[in-house]
């Protein structure tokens, strides 16, 4: 889908403008997704982009879950995000 953002190792002002990017493109909704350690630059994407960018973008819901993936060292769990940003 179009109006999924994925975080991962770039700088937080990269996740930002391709928020703002995507809500500019008409979108109504985006979806800011993280895995483990990259969860913290998705929740502070988020922040940046309903605080100082788009202040007629509001949080939807924010979700929490865990995956399982295989590593060299067997399963491993891994600690995801979802949060759902819409305009209001």
């Amino acid at each position: 889908m179009d109006n999924i953002v994925l975080i991962g190792n770039k700088p937080v002002m990269n996740y930002v403008l391709a928020v703002v990017t995507q809500f500019n493109a008409d979108n109504a909704e985006v979806i800011v997704k993280a895995r483990g350690k990259a969860i913290v630059r998705a929740v502070d994407t988020a922040e940046i982009v309903v605080r100082q960018f788009l202040p007629n973008v509001v949080k939807q819901s924010v979700t929490t879950s865990t995956d399982r993936i295989e590593t060299d060292n067997g399963p491993s769990n891994v600690s995801c995000i979802e949060i759902i940003l819409i305009k209001s």
